[in-house]
């Protein structure tokens, strides 16, 4: 942002000897961007840092228990071999969850940081790469401040906030796969029209092993990610002009099969034909009772997203990335023309209806991967399986990725229509601006009441749940065999005595096998 002053200088609009404005654009205030960049990091920051910060506090419950002690007595390829064989066959699933778990607290602890990191440095690279395509030198300040505003609304706008950050078995499951998702497109964008055939190689190898890995890692992500590599591979069709080569095609075409043999080891399973023996008989998915039913929970789903307006951050901050990346550039003059004859072309680019089609391709990935969502969660927990938004995180951050981009393109197309206006707009650059920030920033304010209920009751569980764990060692440790313990509910997880029937209570008898004693009763 060093460079904004000297590049206001390329922006002022000289004037006439009579006074009238040449159409050129008038600069912004020289402090403006960097202001605005400093502020929504700022702010954004801070909520993703609470959020890393609240890491420390997390202590187990409901599948902690169970994966602690499977990790602990097994080791991480005995949890995996269970869960393929006793479970729900999600081998990567467990693979991920046994490194975790064997490092103690210390991996549920600093997971939140580490995907906070790992997430703004994939956002930051993909806006880079956005903008560059675009035309214009991306503003780093920026850049990082709406990939922290992104996911602060990822965390803290849903109705699952310590399930989809702080909970490590739905963070692994449900948060992780996007970020493994945006760093495979990364390579994509990376390998696919690199000149060495070694490295193009490696990433169509990395496109079918990261795919096969998120295949049994977490269906609903697969599902998404699977329709809008499908949707990709369409466009990306030499004849469509588009893409010059099959070799986009082929990176999509490799990532679906990878998905595809991911989910067909997970569903033949031994762990996932027992999980769905466990389950009430129910009629077809695709009949017409079952889809009108699954219809009606995705649009329970949606009437709780588009409840929450602070989603429009997301558009905002793409307005304001937008609008300083062009008016921070500065116009390159035409060069003078020449009788020299023009080089030939690459040839004719992609028609109107193609390029549409990519404008609008983010359109029917969140809508028809929603509704992929919303039925796999009925089929796997029944009616009430919409609720489960943990889940959701698989079409939330392709949302919010859409709306930033739109909200990008109609900062670049604005930027220099305000900046040309002149005596007639001296202010528009600055006021569109400002407006954008303040919308972005009011909306961040909008997550801090949720935020601080959050920090509230993670930290007060966290200080009785380590009282209760002296109690409990330290009773243990005397050879009691049956321990007094009390329920610590937080986030509509289970704990033990969720249920009445104790040979059916699964939590309790993973705290048992945690603190090797034969059985717990209520304290």
């Amino acid at each position: 942002m060093s460079t904004v002053a000297a590049e206001g200088e390329d922006l002022k609009t000289p004037s006439s000897p009579t006074g009238r404005n040449t159409g050129r654009p008038r600069p912004l205030p020289h402090a403006l961007l960097p202001a605005a960049g400093a502020t929504l990091l700022a702010a954004a920051g801070a909520l993703v840092a609470v959020g890393c910060f609240l890491g420390l506090y997390i202590r187990p419950t409901s599948d902690d228990w169970c994966a602690a002690w499977k990790t602990r007595d097994l080791g991480v390829l005995g949890i995996t071999a269970d869960f393929y064989t006793t479970q729900n066959g999600r081998v990567a699933n467990a693979f991920l969850s046994g490194l975790l778990y064997s490092g103690g607290p210390a991996g549920t602890k600093l997971l939140p940081t580490l995907i906070a990191v790992s997430l703004t440095a994939a956002l930051v690279l993909l806006g880079r790469r956005l903008l560059r395509t675009l035309g214009h030198a991306p503003p780093l300040l920026l850049l990082t401040a709406c990939a922290l505003a992104l996911q602060a609304l990822l965390y803290y706008a849903g109705t699952r906030s310590y399930q989809v950050l702080l909970w490590a078995p739905a963070t692994i499951s449900h948060t992780l796969p996007s970020v493994i998702g945006l760093w495979a497109l990364l390579l994509a964008l990376a390998t696919v029209s690199h000149p060495r055939r070694a490295v193009r190689t490696a990433g169509f190898a990395g496109a079918l092993l990261i795919g096969f890995a998120l295949g049994t890692l977490s269906e609903p992500f697969a599902l998404v990610s699977g329709l809008l590599a499908a949707l990709t591979a369409v466009l990306c069709l030499p004849r469509l002009r588009l893409a010059p080569t099959w070799r986009p095609f082929t990176w999509c075409l490799l990532w679906c099969t990878g998905l595809a043999c991911g989910l067909a080891v997970l569903y033949t399973s031994p762990g996932a034909r027992w999980r769905r023996a466990q389950q009430p008989e129910k009629p077809p998915m695709l009949s017409t009772a079952e889809l009108r039913a699954t219809y009606e929970d995705w649009l329970h789903m949606w009437d709780t997203v588009t409840g929450q307006w602070a989603y429009l951050a997301a558009a905002a901050a793409g307005l304001l990335l937008g609008l300083a990346a062009t008016l921070r550039t500065p116009r390159t003059r035409p060069r003078p023309r020449t009788r020299t004859r023009p080089r030939p072309g690459p040839g004719p680019g992609p028609g109107r209806a193609t390029r549409a089609a990519l404008l609008l391709l983010p359109l029917p990935v969140v809508v028809l991967g929603s509704f992929a969502v919303a039925a796999g969660l009925r089929s796997g927990y029944g009616p009430t399986g919409w609720t489960y938004a943990r889940t959701w995180t698989s079409y939330l951050l392709p949302m919010e990725l859409a709306l930033c981009g739109y909200g990008v393109l109609l900062g670049t197309w604005a930027g220099p229509r305000l900046a040309a206006r002149g005596p007639a707009g001296p202010g528009a650059p600055a006021a569109a601006t400002t407006a954008a920030l303040c919308l972005t920033v009011a909306s961040m304010a909008s997550l801090v009441p949720a935020l601080q209920q959050l920090t509230t009751t993670t930290v007060t569980r966290s200080v009785a749940w380590d009282a209760q764990n002296a109690r409990i060692r330290a009773e243990a440790a005397r050879g009691a065999t049956d321990v007094g313990y009390r329920p610590l509910p937080i986030a509509n997880l289970a704990e033990p005595f969720f249920t009445s029937d104790y040979r059916r209570d699964w939590v309790a008898a993973c705290v048992s096998r945690w603190y090797d004693v034969d059985r717990i009763h209520r304290r």
